[in-house]
């Protein structure tokens, strides 16, 4: 009685090099045409549309729960503002770490963005006097571990802490979180959660994975994710998505 379909993108739809395989995209228009929902949730904001087909979608998940949509209608927002972020980052920057705040696909950071990234053009150099807006995440460059004891020492009440394999700690609103995100989405289409299939591979997937009615995990998941997991489906790069849906919902 699957309904709907959840998936992360970056090591899980996604190939290593950031491409989705037509074998994969054959396997979702399959998927959607025995009626059932499929959507993505990313830490990712708007640099998706440079990866993948919106249409193939029945809605998204980005910047790791902040904003949901449906038809590319905005049906959840949880962004963090200004009064909160601004000095939170100025304490973060006075101290040397390297942070952005990420405000309608515009990096607002105190590094170089695209150095980290050479895919992000669109960052202004700042030390966030005058910002304005809500953001839709923070980040920062974890490069030692004392500094993720400051950020937790300062991290204000509505915001929360997570951390991604490659030294990437994100910072969201407490209800900016995929899986809030994702049940909406459910909610919309009437759907419950015990009804979703959901696919993930790294920390920030735990509470979508621990929340719905089947996880599973990519082989190449962190050990962590694997634990957790109702199965384990082969790697990204070898459309591990795609083959365990062919297997067990196509099949």
């Amino acid at each position: 009685m699957i309904k709907m379909i959840v998936t992360d993108l970056d090591e899980t739809l996604l190939k290593t090099d950031k491409t989705i395989s037509q074998y994969t995209i054959d396997i979702i228009k399959k998927v959607r045409n025995q009626g059932i929902k499929f959507i993505f949730a990313t830490a990712r904001g708007s640099s998706t549309r440079n990866l993948i087909p919106y249409e193939l979608f029945d809605g998204y998940v980005l910047m790791n729960g902040a904003k949901a949509y449906i038809d590319n209608r905005l049906i959840y927002d949880k962004t963090i503002p200004a009064n909160i972020f601004i000095p939170f980052l100025q304490n973060l920057s006075d101290n040397g770490l390297k942070v952005a705040a990420e405000i309608n696909d515009m990096h607002y950071a105190n590094f170089n963005v695209k150095e980290k990234w050479n895919y992000i053009d669109n960052f202004i150099i700042t030390d966030y006097r005058g910002v304005a807006g809500s953001a839709d995440k923070l980040y920062g460059i974890i490069e030692s571990p004392y500094q993720i004891d400051l950020i937790n020492s300062i991290l204000p009440d509505e915001l929360y802490l997570n951390f991604s394999r490659d030294s990437l700690a994100m910072i969201m609103h407490k209800e900016g979180k995929k899986i809030n995100g994702v049940l909406e989405i459910a909610r919309k289409f009437n759907i419950s959660k015990n009804y979703i299939i959901a696919f993930g591979d790294d920390i920030n997937d735990r509470e979508m994975l621990l929340n719905c009615g089947v996880s599973v995990a990519m082989g190449n998941s962190i050990e962590d994710i694997k634990d957790i997991t109702d199965y384990i489906c082969d790697i990204n790069d070898n459309d591990g998505v795609a083959k365990w849906l062919e297997e067990n919902i196509l099949g």
